[in-house]
């Protein structure tokens, strides 16, 4: 799985660079009986449905001229943009997300003060550690996430 996930990255950066999209993330799944390669891309102020179709054109043909052919079995090619709640995986999410801010959702490996999920504002980031300032019933608290305890982070919506 991870080598096709290299592979799809490895091809469809050039393809991004010329447009100055960004890759947000690949994935190649198997829910119920099919495969799905989705590539999630990205641009300031947000990517269309049209340039979606113009990176997966693009892609597709260079996935179909590859030889021996990266992917054995038959699949769904998915291009689309991450979404609202795009996820946070590369360093540069996180400070992007840091510098404005932004309301978070985090599953953590293993409790942090109590919790292995925090939502809230993004508050501050080193190289180690992250800050969440979160509600807690009527309060506002923070709380210091080591890095390598976040499972999984993400964008999210505030209401």
């Amino acid at each position: 799985m991870s080598s096709v996930v290299e592979t799809v990255s490895d091809l469809v950066t050039p393809i991004l660079g010329k447009y100055h999209f960004e890759l947000v993330d690949v994935e190649f799944v198997k829910e119920g009986q099919n495969w799905y390669l989705r590539v999630f891309i990205d641009k300031e102020g947000g990517i269309t449905i049209d340039e979606c179709a113009l990176v997966s054109d693009e892609l597709g043909e260079k996935l179909d001229a590859c030889d021996p052919d990266p992917i054995q079995q038959a699949y769904y090619l998915e291009v689309s943009s991450p979404g609202a709640e795009r996820p946070l995986k590369k360093d540069k999410d996180f400070e992007k997300a840091a510098e404005k801010q932004a309301n978070i959702f985090v599953t953590l490996y293993e409790k942090v003060a109590g919790n292995k999920r925090y939502e809230g504002h993004l508050v501050n980031l080193t190289a180690d550690e992250l800050t969440i300032e979160y509600r807690d019933k009527t309060r506002t608290k923070e709380v210091v996430i080591p890095r390598k305890k976040v499972a999984k982070a993400r964008l999210a919506i505030e209401f």
